[in-house]
């Protein structure tokens, strides 16, 4: 007899890389994502997630791409609201998609110190849906991947890796718990966003200098022909 087709198993693209399982359901086109920083010998690096959300994919990504919300989301813990002054910065063409460098804010605890300091972050993008961010600081580097997967017409889910060569006396519980805090705090203003599908048409919202990243990100979109979550 020949087995039926339903029978059969239904096999998948698979690589795992920097501690993490990724699955390609359809026909790769390319490599996973890259964090090349998680293979330096002096970093740790542990996931968090996942994380959901009812929202679409993009508005998630622009949310991790705004430097200007983290003196007001995150007041205390990654941004004060009495320096919220984001120094200029230019956007660039990276490998997988526009990424910023030399982005200047000030943070009231960025390494654990208890003491203030202006510390520098770096944007990239690895896809539509996958996020990098380093950020330097006197204390040391901290990195995250973040990607974010639909789950159906109103929900997305994110997961994260955490990438860090300080603290290394701090438990992995509470580097987690630390950063469910963050996220919970962007859930949610992302889920009050309007409208849920993000606008492509730069006329359609107000921006600012500080949005150079995020518009960046919206006219990519456009270029490339994303069709989930935008419009």
């Amino acid at each position: 007899m020949t087995p039926p087709a339903k029978a059969r198993a239904q096999v998948f693209h698979v690589r795992e890389r920097h501690g993490a399982i990724w699955v390609c359901i359809g026909e790769p086109n390319g490599e996973p994502p890259e964090f090349a920083i998680a293979s330096e010998r002096s970093f740790r690096t542990i996931t968090a997630g996942p994380y959901f959300f009812r929202a679409l994919g993009p508005r998630v990504i622009e949310n991790v791409l705004d430097v200007a919300h983290l003196g007001y989301v995150h007041a205390g813990l990654l941004g004060d609201p009495g320096q919220l002054e984001v120094e200029d910065y230019e956007v660039a063409d990276g490998p997988r998609g526009p990424e910023a460098a030399q982005i200047r804010i000030w943070q009231p605890n960025p390494d654990g110190t208890g003491k203030g300091a202006l510390v520098t972050y770096r944007y990239w993008l690895e896809g539509p849906m996958t996020v990098g961010l380093e950020k330097l600081g006197s204390g040391g580097r901290f990195a995250i991947l973040a990607q974010v997967v639909p789950l159906d017409g109103e929900r997305c889910e994110m997961r994260m890796l955490m990438s860090m060569n300080y603290g290394h006396d701090v438990s992995e519980d509470d580097l987690r718990v630390f950063q469910d805090r963050v996220t919970e705090q962007d859930r949610v203003i992302v889920e009050s966003q309007r409208p849920e599908l993000l606008p492509l048409d730069l006329q359609a919202e107000l921006h600012l200098r500080s949005d150079r990243m995020a518009i960046a990100y919206r006219k990519w979109l456009r270029k490339i022909g994303l069709q989930y979550g935008a419009t």
